[in-house]
């Protein structure tokens, strides 16, 4: 049995709660299935119905076919294979999240009626999108921001809480941009879940290189 997350019953209204591609296809049985990805729905799906945050983002993995991060479009590799994308190194992922399919909705077990802002990430075709505030590099070298940071302080937040999926991707990308951007940052170790088990000391490592808080 998964050890039960435990949580504040209430934050401050300048704290947002962000809730990473909690989407089918990252849960066993999916396209990219994350380790013990399931096991995370039901204390996100508590948590969102505790209405213990006020501001609420979820991100959603929402790619054109044919993307240039999946292996199918790069004839003769395999997923998993690492190529260079605009300069830089890209991991080469099975065809997931495809925009209006199935594995790409946020997951159905999830009351998302406390969600204030849905953004879809992913959606350029030749450009992945690990985090929540940035793109991957695209044409140029350049990591374009998706406006997030901004709306966060439009409504006056100075420190996010993250969790979802994968811990060792785009959960850990998105708290270090929002560190990076200047917001105080949690890391809902017990609400996060990798792609493989082996990536979390190198997560670990990382976060505690940016001042993260694991809580």
């Amino acid at each position: 049995m998964p050890r039960q997350a435990r949580f504040p019953v209430m934050h401050p209204d300048t704290t947002a709660l962000i809730v990473v591609d909690l989407q089918p296809d990252f849960m066993p049985g999916g396209a990219l299935p994350c380790h013990e990805g399931d096991a995370i729905v039901p204390a996100i799906d508590a948590l969102l119905r505790s209405r213990s945050y006020r501001t609420v983002v979820a991100t959603q993995d929402w790619h054109p076919r044919g993307h240039a991060s999946f292996a199918s479009a790069h004839p003769g590799r395999q997923a998993f294979e690492q190529v260079e994308l605009h300069g830089q190194p890209q991991t080469l992922w099975p065809d997931h999240c495809v925009q209006g399919t199935p594995g790409a909705a946020l997951d159905p077990r999830v009351d998302w009626s406390a969600a204030d802002l849905v953004l879809r990430k992913g959606t350029r075709p030749q450009v992945d999108s690990y985090s929540a505030f940035r793109e991957n590099h695209g044409p140029g070298g350049s990591r374009p921001a998706t406006g997030l940071a901004g709306w966060l302080r439009e409504r006056g937040i100075d420190e996010v809480h993250v969790c979802g999926l994968a811990r060792d991707y785009c959960v850990l990308w998105t708290a270090q941009d929002a560190a990076a951007a200047g917001f105080r940052v949690r890391f809902l170790w017990e609400l996060t879940r990798p792609v493989a088990p082996d990536g979390d000391a190198p997560t670990r490592s990382a976060l505690e290189a940016a001042g993260i808080a694991l809580g």
